[in-house]
């Protein structure tokens, strides 16, 4: 009975430091930015999958190769 009497005596307290023209995002706030957070780390998780599955290995070009001076200074078999 003690803890329901304390809690009676710190209601008033509570209510009078409260400022009414205060906005605070509450719970949906966090429930939406919660949201949030979730997508965009299943996005990256989606994105790195498929960047694995990319195999892309440039050829090199033929021309740049042959004006290169170390390129010409190699021998050829």
């Amino acid at each position: 009975m003690s803890a329901h009497l304390a809690l009676t005596q710190l209601v008033p307290f509570a209510a009078e430091e409260l400022d009414k023209n205060k906005v605070t995002p509450g719970v949906l706030g966090f429930v939406v930015f919660a949201v949030m957070a979730l997508a965009v780390w299943q996005l990256m998780k989606s994105m790195n999958r498929h960047m694995g599955k990319v195999d892309f290995e440039e050829a090199p070009d033929p021309e740049a190769a042959a004006k290169t001076p170390a390129a010409a200074a190699a021998p050829r078999t």
